[in-house]
């Protein structure tokens, strides 16, 4: 039996399934990675400072209007679609065997896919607030904007992307459902990332399950912990196997 007959043999023979995903699933929607050769920090572009400076909470302080530069030019992709991953894994949801896609990413394709339950670490781009009267944007207002900063229609206050910046702390409440899904999971797969970025990655220490399955195209820290790897795409091997 293969790596991808196994994991087919899994997934029928489970019924408490959670999806932990990172920025591999994305890239085959041709949204760039931050950390791969060709991804957000490796590319030379004409800004002063690196990625992760721009995308810093002080920075987004000090220096709005270069933040909003950045931000609608490297970081929304508004004519990406979800890929086969995503697709697979609205699949499995629908059938009653997923109960959780927990997501690094921030562009809100498992929603568009059809996922129910997506659990956005990093936030959403499509959801926006203002920084003063909290009202709610949706990706439009942000990107049709007459100016770079978008400003509230009640205060004029600065509108904020609901994504975690550098210096900004992930969501409590966020992370703990994460962590309730990964606990009660009986089958965790993670696809598409590389398990470096913490706390996110820490989630899979909650894991006390039967089957840990890694999709990647590169080796983890955690591969020999897992059930089963298997080094290849996300979207190939999901496709295939759902």
């Amino acid at each position: 039996m293969n790596s991808t007959e196994k994991l087919r043999d899994i997934i029928k023979n489970s019924s408490d399934i959670v999806f932990f995903g990172g920025a591999g699933v994305s890239t085959e929607s041709n949204i760039p990675d931050f950390r791969s050769s060709q991804g957000l920090y490796e590319i030379k572009n004409n800004y002063k400072h690196a990625p992760e400076v721009m995308l810093s909470h002080s920075f987004f302080k000090k220096h709005t209007e270069e933040f909003f530069q950045f931000y609608k030019e490297k970081m929304i992709y508004r004519n990406a679609k979800p890929n086969k991953a995503h697709y697979s894994l609205a699949k499995l949801e629908e059938i009653g065997k997923l109960k959780a896609v927990i997501t690094q990413n921030i562009d809100g394709l498992h929603q568009e896919a059809g996922s129910k339950n997506v659990i956005e670490l990093h936030g959403s781009v499509h959801r926006n607030y203002c920084i003063k009267c909290k009202k709610s944007f949706g990706l439009d207002y942000i990107m049709n904007s007459n100016k770079v900063i978008p400003h509230c229609d009640e205060c004029s206050s600065v509108v904020k992307p609901d994504v975690v910046l550098y210096e900004e702390a992930l969501n409590m409440d966020v992370i703990n459902k994460a962590i309730y899904h990964v606990r009660n999971a009986e089958v965790l797969i993670i696809g598409g990332t590389s398990l470096v970025v913490y706390p996110a990655a820490s989630l899979v220490q909650y894991f006390n399950g039967k089957h840990l399955i890694l999709i990647n195209k590169t080796t983890t820290d955690y591969d020999n912990r897992a059930s089963l790897v298997i080094y290849d795409s996300i979207g190939k091997i999901l496709g295939e196997v759902i």
